[in-house]
């Protein structure tokens, strides 16, 4: 009896096994964003994600309650950075969130979904693989507290109580800019480095755009330009223009503090 217990689990393993090299290794998974994810695999990524979140979002509260200022500064950065996915009472997301798979979907019902600390959550932090980006290092604290106190007042809006809304806040500007306290690792990511270069320490994809930045420490010059000094490094890295008209390499906005914990890194690197 128990032979036959251990010889069905070994088979079932063994087919499980197999289904997962075809799905991973064999191309079996259709991953096109024109192709919509099987309905079991929708809901069980979504479940995993409603779950981290409230996890790790149960402790957040707002540090003030919104005032119709800090509501006008969120309209005016929901405008410039949520819009375009996900778009508001009577205004459609724009191409890029139409096309996007998952759907980033409309967030007029968020605040019937979520707490204000969770919409904070998100927003700060972003969601792996579904296009929903990280705003931590690109908008102040008190921006992404104005953008959740916007968010949980869509509900309450009809048509045209969001145009006269973003009327109000027509002034206002909401522009990226470096933000926030990050890990050296968490800087090299969401500056994109990872994009062009493999480094060690840093999960991303195998790029050969750049350089693999291995053994950095050990190199003399940095871009054929500077010695490899860390004041240099964090030259390169804030204005590699600068130092090399037509280099490859962007300017990327990326701030003096960050700029230093990446360097400090990469100088690790022998």
């Amino acid at each position: 009896m128990l032979r036959t217990v251990f010889a069905t689990l070994a088979a079932a393993a063994a087919i499980a096994a197999a289904v997962g090299a075809w799905l991973v290794y064999g191309g079996g998974y259709d991953v096109s964003a024109t192709g919509a994810h099987l309905q079991t695999v929708h809901s069980a990524l979504e479940r995993t994600m409603n779950s981290s979140v409230r996890q790790r979002a149960r402790a957040l509260a707002p540090p003030a309650a919104p005032d119709d200022t800090s509501i006008r500064r969120g309209a005016a950065c929901y405008r410039a950075h949520c819009l375009q996915c996900h778009g508001a009472p009577g205004v459609p997301p724009g191409a890029i969130g139409q096309g996007m798979q998952p759907l980033p979907g409309p967030l007029i019902d968020a605040a019937r979904r979520w707490r204000p600390g969770e919409i904070y959550w998100i927003t700060r932090h972003g969601i792996k693989m579904s296009g929903m980006p990280a705003w931590q290092m690109r908008l102040s604290d008190d921006d992404l507290w104005a953008v959740t106190a916007f968010v949980m007042e869509l509900a309450t809006l009809s048509t045209q109580g969001y145009r006269d809304l973003q009327q109000a806040a027509s002034a206002e500007r909401c522009d990226v800019h470096a933000s926030g306290e990050a890990s050296a690792v968490l800087a090299l990511r969401q500056y994109a480095c990872v994009g062009c270069h493999t480094i060690p320490g840093v999960t991303g994809s195998n790029s050969h755009v750049g350089p693999p930045l291995a053994g950095l420490a050990r190199r003399a010059t940095i871009a054929g330009r500077l010695l490899n000094t860390e004041d240099n490094l964090v030259r390169w890295i804030r204005e590699p223009q600068a130092i090399k008209p037509g280099s490859a390499m962007p300017d990327m906005g990326v701030s003096e503090a960050h700029a230093r914990q990446m360097a400090a890194y990469l100088a690790t690197l022998h």
